[in-house]
């Protein structure tokens, strides 16, 4: 069954629906109207929705959603009625416009576009809609259904360049030009790893929950992770992980109390002691995230 869909104020034509229609007959789930194709007519749109607010946010669902849509916020458009409801569209604001084409992208649907006029809207009364607070809403949308952007790709910046850092300065003061890099450039590897797995972690939590609500697809890799994760292989790693840390440390103490707990050489005892203070928190990030999945896992039985 076919559904038009489209905003009632006398901006768009419903009288010239058979580009809509003609799509949906190919094979098409979900069929978008594309103002900057089909025309906007003088004082149709504001020329901050115009030039920024929508090429941006359609600009975004294209980069994290591979979406093939130009004009994602187009108030007219046509679908499939069983296709849209498996999707599970419940936004309860003007970020729905973004929903259907996020979810449909996600879950693999088919979709187009077709050229659309947009007209001067004949209301008697100011538009409802809030640029900022609206374009906000449609943003925090798209990045709370894209783990990979919000999460993954913060996470990996973060952790390999914090590990970089960290190993150039390893053995002593690193000098580029007139730049030192020493042991405060050192404590901000330490700080990028630390926060960069820690996003991590919250990334694939994230994603685990969203494959248990039905909020995200399912997905094979995260299939295979949870058949292979355990409790008890979680608890085995962080502790290997921290016992590593608390071993470098003890031997920094070690080397304090042969020198008859003396004043110890900074420069080279606080490099190895960033490095165990960084392997006991990732120990102990990694024990206390593998008691939260197992939570998430209770629930389920994948």
């Amino acid at each position: 069954r076919f559904v038009i869909m489209g905003d009632a104020d006398d901006s768009y034509d419903f009288s010239r629906l058979d580009a809509f229609i003609e799509k949906l007959r190919q094979g098409y789930d979900l069929v978008m109207g594309n103002r900057f194709h089909g025309g906007i007519m003088p004082g149709a749109m504001p020329p901050l929705h115009r030039y920024f607010g929508n090429p941006l946010l359609s600009l975004l669902l294209k980069l994290f959603f591979r979406s093939p849509i130009g004009d994602c916020q187009c108030g007219l458009r046509g679908f499939r009625k069983e296709a849209i409801e498996r999707i599970r569209l419940d936004t309860p604001g003007m970020e729905f416009a973004s929903e259907m084409v996020v979810k449909s992208c996600l879950n693999g649907l088919r979709i187009t576009e077709v050229p659309t006029t947009l007209h001067p809207d004949g209301r008697d009364r100011p538009p409802h809609m809030r640029s900022f607070r609206d374009g906000w809403r449609n943003l925090r949308l798209m990045l709370l259904l894209c783990p990979l952007w919000l999460y993954f790709i913060p996470a990996a910046f973060l952790s390999l360049a914090g590990l970089a850092l960290m190993a150039w300065l390893t053995l002593g003061p690193q000098t580029i030009g007139r730049v030192t890099f020493d042991l405060h450039s050192m404590l901000l590897g330490s700080l990028g790893i630390l926060v960069g797995y820690q996003t991590g972690w919250l990334g694939f939590l994230a994603k685990v929950y969203g494959h248990y609500s039905g909020v995200l697809p399912a997905s094979p890799f995260i299939r295979t992770i949870l058949r292979t994760f355990t409790l008890e292989r979680g608890l085995i790693a962080g502790a290997l992980i921290a016992a590593i840390g608390f071993l470098v440390n003890l031997g920094l103490v070690t080397v304090w109390w042969k020198s008859g707990f003396s004043q110890l050489n900074y420069a080279v005892t606080m490099r190895w002691a960033l490095w165990g203070l960084t392997a006991l928190v990732v120990g102990v990030q990694t024990i206390y995230s593998s008691f939260f999945l197992s939570m998430l896992k209770m629930s389920r039985n994948d």
